[in-house]
């Protein structure tokens, strides 16, 4: 399915930006990407700041020029504009677990592995939360962002144990952030799936091996 009017500005190593391209992948939808350097700091240039005055990638852009920054509003989106594949639910209960489980998943998993991150990286000094304003890092929040991430996996094996999937049934936008949170913490901070929650263990090799996870 082609949206030759949409453009998506992202970056490849924003684990947003990632969520935002499964999201696409699963629904079929091309779109068009324009590439963000944040190593560069282009999304702090004036010509982004246009596009996105909180500085912060994914940007889904409209033909007509509207702009819509923050994932949940972009999965928004796209889920209404191109509801084949729905990966938001398509009764009113399974929309409402799905945006339930999808904001813990983003809550309890993503913002830890995040806060975590940004209070440790060298790299992030003075960017210790992302978007227009500077922030020191504060070296306490990663002891305890490290335990916010384990009880995040043991709470999400407790899960899983009882669903095939994170909000019920079928993949959804749910399984997407709890993915990219989990690769987030492995390859940041090397705190993948602990031994013994085999429960995520199966959900993460199935969900990985979907193709929309290469994206």
């Amino acid at each position: 399915m082609s949206a030759d009017q949409l453009k998506l500005y992202e970056s490849s190593g924003s684990p947003n930006s990632r969520r935002v391209r499964i999201f696409l992948a699963e629904k079929g939808i091309c779109v068009l990407r324009i590439p963000v350097d944040l190593g560069a700091k282009e999304q702090f240039s004036e010509a982004y700041i246009r596009i996105n005055p909180r500085q912060v990638v994914p940007t889904l852009v409209l033909g007509d020029g509207t702009a819509i920054g923050e994932v949940p509003a972009i999965f928004r989106y796209l889920e209404e504009a191109y509801p084949n594949t729905p990966l938001l639910g398509t009764t009113p209960k399974d929309k409402a677990l799905v945006t339930m489980w999808e904001r813990r998943m983003e809550l309890e998993g993503f913002a830890a592995v995040m806060e975590t991150v940004r209070n440790k990286i060298p790299g992030l000094k003075g960017r210790a939360i992302a978007g227009a304003h500077d922030y020191e890092q504060i070296p306490a929040l990663v002891e305890r962002g490290r335990r916010r991430i384990l009880d995040f996996y043991a709470d999400l094996d407790a899960r899983l144990a009882t669903v095939p999937f994170v909000a019920g049934d079928h993949f959804s936008a749910a399984d997407i952030t709890a993915l990219v949170a989990i690769d987030f913490a492995t390859k940041a901070l090397d705190l993948g799936i602990p031994d013994g929650n085999e429960a995520t263990s199966q959900w993460y090799k199935k969900v990985a091996a979907r193709a929309g996870a290469a994206s």
